[in-house]
């Protein structure tokens, strides 16, 4: 790979206009010989080479005397040759410049280098920076659990490092996805989100890559996969533990080269994304247990961003609450209501919340609760009732209205995507598309 060719253009000369700083850099010597043996960099630059004045000293007869340079970069590091006599490598081609990210490794003569995200400087920076912010670009909370997850965010303004988002189904993980894209130098480009449990097997990989016509069965015309359309923004990768084992070093290819290959085409294209992935599974379990690959987690995890669940943070609880009930075009919560739920566990955390004020202003009550001066479902629908109608042609207007309305706003939330909404509404696929069709609702993608 030719210093033209790199994944990510030389963006040091715009990182002024960063609130934040691009995250430190540990450089580590994986083999051969040097001192210091780790060296962290946190600003401006850092020179390796065999000659006595050199940051990193390494003891090596084909390394010059100053072989290269390393400066902090959004994505990891800026890698610059400076001449050397026998070369820099990545992946075993010659380099002259080139970005890197986390977690790459580079080899010269016979030393090997890894570049590593400093995950502790970051985690005390972050928890030093707590303050009494009640949100961060859309996301509410005012415990000590989310004011630290707030810390991780504004702290990440200044990287486009890799982030593994972790929580149980229903914290907002797409929430926080949502908000690395909007809080990054690239919040003009795309956001495209991929649910990896969201496909059957044989379609993920024309999900994540792309294909061209005639590629397998089905494959009518040519199709960009998510990589290609996330270029030059965000691509959120949801449940990312249901990829399948074999379509990971893929995965890991893309992520390390910034390159990627159509299903049925002999060639790659370069694609330059900030990728963050999501998962409510503990990786490194699935790690142990052989279901996910240890080098692709590692990857994915340059920075892990836990999200509390709603049950280890009750003081969340009422401006949630009161942030739905606004959204639902509810009056404010009554004291009565807010004590009855800041006293549920909520397993399925914010979305089960959600849920229960959405259930709240329909019938008026919570769900296993009791009544309030909302009109129920019972009262809005007698407002329809006109007797000088026959019955089933009334019955017939009020179901399509429903319908029509549920499978919008099912769709709308789904973004589209019609094995997420089929899962959510408990319905077969084939009778969802069989549905959107009857009532005339834009399918989304499959």
């Amino acid at each position: 790979m030719s210093g033209a060719e790199h994944p990510f253009e030389d963006r040091t000369a715009t990182l002024e206009r960063q609130v934040q700083p691009p995250l430190a850099v540990v450089v580590r010597v994986l083999e051969g010989q040097a001192t210091p043996t780790a060296f962290r960099l946190e600003n401006g630059s850092c020179v390796l080479g065999s000659a006595a004045g050199c940051d990193i000293v390494v003891v090596d007869r084909a390394v010059s005397r100053r072989h290269l340079e390393l400066s902090l970069a959004p994505e990891g590091v800026w890698v610059v040759d400076l001449g050397s006599r026998n070369g820099t490598y990545f992946h075993g081609q010659r380099i002259e410049r080139m970005g890197l990210r986390f977690g790459a490794e580079l080899t010269m003569g016979s030393t090997k280098l890894a570049v590593e995200a400093d995950a502790d400087a970051f985690a005390r920076e972050a928890e030093g920076d707590l303050d009494d912010a009640r949100s961060y670009r859309g996301i509410i909370g005012t415990s000590a659990q989310m004011r630290r997850v707030f810390a991780m965010l504004r702290r990440l303004e200044g990287s486009l490092a890799t982030i593994l988002v972790e929580g149980e189904s229903g914290v907002g993980k797409e929430r926080v996805a949502r908000a690395l894209h909007e809080g990054s130098r690239v919040a003009e480009g795309p956001m495209v989100t991929l649910n990896c449990g969201a496909f059957p097997r044989e379609l993920i990989a024309s999900e994540l890559f792309g294909h061209r016509k005639g590629a397998f069965s089905g494959a009518v015309d040519d199709r960009k996969g998510a990589f290609q359309s996330a270029h030059g923004g965000t691509l959120f990768l949801d449940e990312i533990g249901e990829l399948p084992l074999e379509l990971q070093p893929m995965l890991l290819r893309a992520i390390e080269l910034g390159e990627v290959k159509r299903l049925g085409d002999e060639r790659t294209q370069q694609v330059d994304v900030r990728l963050v992935a999501a998962t409510n599974r503990d990786l490194e379990v699935e790690v142990a247990e052989g279901r996910f690959r240890r080098d692709l987690f590692y990857r994915l995890a340059v920075v892990r961003l836990p999200v509390p669940p709603l049950r280890d943070r009750p003081d969340d609880v009422v401006p949630l609450a009161q942030h739905f009930a606004r959204q639902q075009g509810l009056d404010p919560l009554g004291d009565a209501t807010l004590a009855e739920l800041q006293g549920r566990s909520w397993p399925g955390n914010a979305r089960e919340l959600k849920n229960a004020l959405v259930s709240f202003q329909a019938l008026g009550v919570l769900p296993g609760g009791s009544t309030s001066g909302v009109p129920t479902v019972s009262t809005r629908v007698s407002s329809l009732v006109d007797l000088d109608r026959p019955f089933v042609d009334l019955k017939d207007e009020i179901v399509d209205a429903f319908s029509r309305l549920y499978l919008e706003r099912l769709m709308e939330e789904t973004g589209g995507n019609q094995s997420e909404a089929a899962r959510r509404s408990g319905m077969n696929r084939t009778y969802l598309v069989r549905l959107l069709d009857k009532y005339g609702v834009d399918k989304g993608r499959r």
